[in-house]
């Protein structure tokens, strides 16, 4: 005789191998819904304890201060782009600056206005070169490969043209280089505007998880991998790896860079100077291919860790979790319930602190409301990024080879 069926069961099923099927896969959900949730807590203890925004006094004081030539590879503008270029030539820096510009066309937009920042900084040293010509598929660093030959300083800081600095970066980027065993110094960055829900959702992957991912990697072994939005560099650690020639069909150009300084023996820096991301307004579309692209980057770089990535998805597990409860008897219903509340707090509280420490109170409004959806988006993201290898840059689409080579479409 069958036992009777159990009331929280659909009717018609039965108890006995349905409830043990039943049980054992809450016991599994819940364990994955525990295992992200521990994982998050790690990321976010490695995120508290890290001297984020902090000054070093040695950079302050200017003890250290080289040559350094600044390259900046330009594509279009937005209204920030002036803000985010005059950042550079406002820096309060007591040694000789050259600031390279690099754009693939002399009708770019992008040309005016380098060109009032000279007649505003007539004393500066800078140069706006045009580069029709490409050595490689990757365009931003067909144009760095151009400017490395004209660098007159032996250091070197790469920087993306949405970014905007503050008045003491140069100081604090290049103080790490004092000691001849750092081959690169990098820092974290933040989305500034986050101005439509799309931008909102995708602020919370970069000012609340991304950052804390990244030193939560760095609790475990030494960084091996440049973020690529500012870094610093000896023009000789640069011609040890074979310049940026060698990395001109590469997606992860940055990745590449960090990547082959370590493997020379350097280690890489990382300084607690966040600097701003200033992007145009995007909406969904716009912000699924930025993300995509993303993913397909460190799914190509790091394939393992990409794979499992997914556990750390913390709203993933306990929303499979929430959904399973209901079939369950009404008696195990309650504690449940209860227990995927709590988790459901600590991911809004998760989100709510690191974002506000990285990028301040009044970055990113309510961005607890976005974690959800950020997170289930996320597992779309996550399948895309793992079956294609088509991604879209600047509006030009590429494949994207399993050695991470670019090859235009």
């Amino acid at each position: 005789m069958l036992p009777p069926r159990s009331p929280g069961l659909p009717k018609g099923a039965r108890t006995g191998d349905n409830w043990r099927v039943l049980l054992c896969t809450v016991y599994v959900l819940g364990g994955f819904a525990l295992l992200a949730a521990g994982i998050g807590m790690w990321q976010f203890v490695a995120a508290l304890r890290f001297p984020l925004h902090q000054r070093r006094a040695d950079a302050a004081a200017g003890t250290f201060a080289p040559g350094v030539t600044l390259l900046k590879p330009l594509k279009g503008s937005d209204a920030a782009t002036r803000d985010c270029l005059r950042s550079w030539f406002v820096q309060d820096y007591p040694g000789p600056v050259q600031i390279l510009f690099a754009v693939q066309d002399a009708s770019d937009s992008a040309c005016a206005i380098v060109r009032s920042l000279q007649e505003e900084f007539p004393a500066a040293r800078v140069r706006l070169e045009i580069v029709e010509r490409f050595v490689g598929a990757n365009a931003k660093v067909s144009k760095l490969a151009h400017l490395e030959s004209l660098a007159e300083h032996p250091f070197l800081v790469l920087s993306d043209a949405d970014v905007r600095v503050p008045a003491d970066f140069l100081r604090q980027i290049l103080a790490p280089l004092a000691d001849s065993r750092v081959g690169l110094v990098n820092c974290f960055y933040r989305l500034a505007n986050p101005v439509t829900a799309a931008m909102k959702w995708e602020a919370v992957a970069i000012n609340a998880d991304f950052w804390s991912q990244v030193l939560q990697s760095l609790s475990l072994k030494p960084q091996d991998f440049a973020l690529g939005a500012t870094m610093a560099l000896p023009a000789d650690r640069l011609r040890e790896i074979g310049g940026f020639r060698a990395l001109a069909d590469h997606l992860a150009d940055d990745y590449q860079l960090g990547n082959r300084i370590v493997a020379k023996g350097y280690r890489i820096e990382l300084s607690p100077v966040v600097v701003e991301c200033w992007d145009p307004p995007m909406n969904w579309k716009q912000v699924w291919s930025h993300q995509l692209r993303w993913n397909r980057t460190i799914r190509v770089c790091q394939p393992a860790p990409y794979l499992a990535s997914v556990l750390s998805n913390q709203s993933l597990w306990w929303l499979l979790l929430l959904a399973v409860s209901g079939f369950a008897p009404a008696t195990a219903i309650v504690p449940i319930r209860i227990a995927l509340a709590a988790l459901f707090v600590w991911r809004m509280v998760q989100v709510h602190v690191l974002n506000r420490r990285l990028a301040g109170a009044a970055r990113l409004p309510s961005p607890a409301l976005f974690a959800i959806a950020k997170d289930v988006l996320g597992v779309g993201l996550w399948v895309a990024a793992l079956f294609g290898n088509r991604v879209v840059w600047r509006g030009v689409s590429y494949t994207v080879g399993r050695d991470g080579r670019l090859t235009r479409i």
